[in-house]
């Protein structure tokens, strides 16, 4: 394929939904920048002080949501202007077009001849499988709008899914609903971890707590952690914001929590590779925070379901627990310190986290490109 393309290589254009901050989802466009170097970036609303030198390297187009008012804080309000905005990008030259789906991305219309991946994170939770949950947590001006609009963006976006030549999905949990709402079939690929940048301690230098790690978001369900070790009495140290959740949740909290807010990210790693084990109580697409820790050595207990069902290996590198309660969190921990994972070395942990690295990431994505007819990659990438 290489001859249809100028001596600079194939043209290839990124579709990321809001680039406003260096998360999960940036982390996955960071990857895709260092796999394609002369790829150009579009989206619906930037801020270039909040991203990464690998980002603002390329150059980074915003949609027409870009230039409404307030448009780098009130984003999400603009959603229902989002798939027209999509629709008015000229991707013409193109060879390649990747977009990254969990906003809008993937309604964009790419070239004839331009093969167009999805990378989905997760179908718009708003309007699928979380819409009643959003709706009930918002303001009164978002919950009359919400069902006007939900519909005809339901519409759009199960159109919009059948211009993609290929799906990948983050995980097997995503996949499934990428075929329940969207009736595509799609590959796994899970996000890249820079496992590398992490490392277990000796035995000895374990601490005696346990660790939660992320946002403060409920749908992760600190809550649940806190109030679990709050009837075990046990150290739990909650690592995290925002500061306005950090108040409320330390109302409930036992005397052995300890909330150190936002830290530097030594400090985080210090608090993944000494706890006895991370707490995962939420339901998530994927979950990064807990390959961290497995790459730290340490074990994960985690409620089961959703990505984590792909990530930790039970008996090995961690325990599940199946209801979201107090009580069956309760007993995980304590079946926990009964089993040999307690007190077990980080060999297996570390193992299980290799699986996630970039360079596996980098390898699953060329092979559903390769699936869809595209196959001139960057030398760099070349096997």
């Amino acid at each position: 394929m290489a001859d249809k393309y100028t001596s600079a290589g194939p043209r290839v254009a990124i579709i990321h939904y809001w680039l406003v901050g260096m998360r999960g989802g940036e982390k996955v466009i960071e990857a895709l920048c260092r796999m394609f170097p002369q790829a150009d970036i579009y989206t619906h609303v930037s801020d270039p002080s909040k991203l990464s030198s690998v980002l603002t390297r390329h150059k980074i187009t915003e949609t027409r949501v870009g230039r409404m008012p307030f448009a780098r804080t009130m984003y999400q309000k603009y959603l229902p202007f989002m798939p027209r905005a999509l629709e008015e990008l000229d991707l013409s030259g193109y060879d390649l077009v990747i977009s990254s789906e969990a906003g809008p991305a993937k309604g964009i219309i790419a070239p004839p001849d331009a093969p167009h991946l999805c990378y989905c994170h997760s179908p718009m939770r708003y309007l699928w499988d979380q819409y009643h949950v959003y709706r009930d947590g918002a303001g009164f001006l978002t919950r009359v709008a919400m069902p006007l609009m939900a519909h005809s963006l339901r519409q759009w976006d199960v159109t919009s899914a059948q211009r993609v030549d290929g799906f990948v999905a983050n995980s097997n949990f995503v996949a499934k609903r990428i075929e329940k709402y969207w009736r595509r079939s799609s590959d796994v690929v899970a996000p890249p971890v820079a496992v590398e940048d992490f490392a277990p301690v000796e035995l000895s230098q374990l601490g005696d707590f346990y660790l939660w790690a992320g946002e403060l978001a409920p749908y992760k369900r600190p809550d649940l952690a806190i109030d679990a070790f709050k009837r075990l009495d046990k150290p739990l140290v909650v690592i995290g914001g925002p500061d306005t959740q950090i108040k409320a949740l330390k109302a409930r909290a036992g005397e052995k929590t300890i909330f150190m807010g936002k830290v530097s990210f030594d400090v985080l790693r210090d608090h993944m590779a000494r706890c006895r084990a991370l707490i995962f109580p939420g339901e998530e697409d994927f979950g990064i925070v807990p390959v961290e820790v497995m790459a730290s050595g340490r074990p994960v207990i985690a409620y089961g379901r959703g990505g984590i069902l792909d990530s930790v290996v039970e008996g090995e590198t961690g325990l599940f627990f199946y209801e979201q309660s107090v009580d069956a969190l309760v007993d995980a921990v304590e079946a926990f310190e009964r089993s040999p994972l307690s007190t077990a070395g980080s060999d297996a942990c570390v193992a299980r986290a290799a699986h996630f690295s970039e360079a596996s990431f980098a390898l699953g994505i060329k092979a559903a490109l390769i699936k869809i007819g595209f196959d001139d990659f960057p030398a760099s990438e070349r096997e």
